[in-house]
């Protein structure tokens, strides 16, 4: 069994999924490092623990398992919601400073 240290945990998933909420990095890394992990290494711990947290409340997923869709069935249906979230997760936020400056050689509202 493998038990990972929050400060890694932290790390891997600002390099892998840089466009990550800082709450919920601090809450997946809670989440991960107070597990004893068996067979899986970082990543895939990181990669389990997003996908069961965004299915479970960021999709209708239990509501779908409440009127009789099977598991399978019901993943198969959530799983673009929480494919779409993980990959806006991979790509790095633009600064608000990026945002707000004007492109180089731009005419500003003054015509100027």
């Amino acid at each position: 069994m493998t038990k990972y240290r929050i400060d890694a945990v932290v790390k891997h998933i600002r390099k892998k999924h840089p466009g990550c909420p800082d709450f919920a990095v601090a809450w997946f890394a809670a989440e991960i490092a107070s597990k004893n992990w068996t067979g899986a290494t970082l990543g895939k711990a990181v990669g389990i623990t997003m996908q069961t947290h965004l299915r479970h409340h960021h999709t209708d997923y239990d509501t779908l398992l409440l009127t009789g869709i099977d598991r399978v069935e019901a993943r198969r249906r959530v799983q673009p919601r929480v494919n779409a979230i993980i990959d806006s997760w991979r790509r790095r936020e633009r600064s608000t400073s990026q945002e707000a400056q004007p492109n180089e050689g731009s005419v500003d509202d003054h015509g100027r």
